[in-house]
């Protein structure tokens, strides 16, 4: 049996999920999503994803129907639909249905899909192992172009840097900004450890504030480690003592080697490994109850 959809107000059989080849979504890449993980039957921090979805449409000037009370609940009952207390959601919000040309106005209503279902992002091994990344030569969208800030439908710049990975045989791509400095990774936040502070890419350089980041960025602050939103460059990670990622999905992943230097002992770090166990402690109750 197949996954229950919600689709424009309708819980409905996956098969039956369908929407129409003309949704500016489809066509041009038009709308706004977020990943979301739900935890022993609590949705992490769903009040944050909510409001960076509704940033991001705000950001293209795309209405979203519904209230945030209203869209929050639809994310929570997707999950009971499905029996899921634990989860990786996905809430897309299209332009909607309008002709082949590009004018947002000719789209009547946004489409609304939830899904709730589970994502593999990397390999159990290597959250022991830690990864191997590379810089590859696509640099992260302009902020006066398709602003990284935005969680948008187009994700053709992150699938470039990651075919990129890919070609070169590892798991994950570093992307600087148009200026050199490192801005994050295809789908993940990046942080290192240098002298015991923590340090990872500033918003303002054109990249998407995590919610996972953010989240580690309170844990080390809680547990005493000084941490700085700054300007980094490559050499800064080349000389880094520690390196991991952070993301919805990849929750929180080592990294152990960059562009063939190893960072550090060539091992997972004592930082990162003990910030993995407080974020692993508060998904268990940290959330809103599905």
């Amino acid at each position: 049996m197949g996954l229950i959809i919600y689709l424009n107000g309708k819980f409905v059989p996956e098969e039956e999920a369908k929407v129409s080849v003309f949704d500016h979504g489809f066509l041009y890449g038009d709308g706004v999503f977020e990943g979301i993980r739900a935890y022993y039957g609590r949705v992490f921090r769903l009040k944050e994803h909510i409001e960076r979805l509704y940033d991001s449409a705000k950001a293209i000037n795309l209405e979203i129907p519904y209230t945030r009370d209203e869209m929050s609940e639809i994310v929570c009952e997707t999950c009971r639909q499905n029996n899921l207390k634990d989860a990786y959601i996905r809430l897309v919000i299209s332009r909607g249905k309008g002709d082949l040309g590009l004018d947002p106005r000719k789209c009547e209503a946004p489409t609304t899909v939830c899904i709730a279902s589970s994502i593999t992002l990397y390999p159990p091994e290597l959250y022991e192992t830690g990864l191997d990344v590379i810089t590859v030569p696509t640099r992260r969208n302009i902020a006066e172009g398709v602003n990284p800030r935005i969680k948008s439908l187009n994700y053709l710049n992150n699938i470039m840097a990651k075919m990129e990975a890919a070609i070169a045989g590892v798991q994950e791509a570093i992307l600087l900004t148009q200026d050199g400095y490192v801005a994050e990774c295809t789908g993940d936040n990046i942080f290192m450890v240098r002298d015991g502070v923590i340090k990872t890419p500033a918003t303002h350089l054109g990249m998407l504030e995590g919610v996972t980041r953010n989240a580690v960025i309170e844990l080390a602050q809680k547990r005493g480690i000084k941490v700085e939103e700054t300007v980094l460059t490559r050499y800064d990670f080349f000389t880094a003592h520690e390196c991991w990622l952070t993301g919805t999905a990849a929750e929180l992943i080592p990294v152990v080697k960059i562009d063939n230097r190893v960072i550090g002992n060539g091992k997972p770090g004592p930082v990162f490994a003990a910030l993995l166990d407080d974020f692993r402690e508060l998904v268990k109750h940290d959330g809103s109850e599905i």
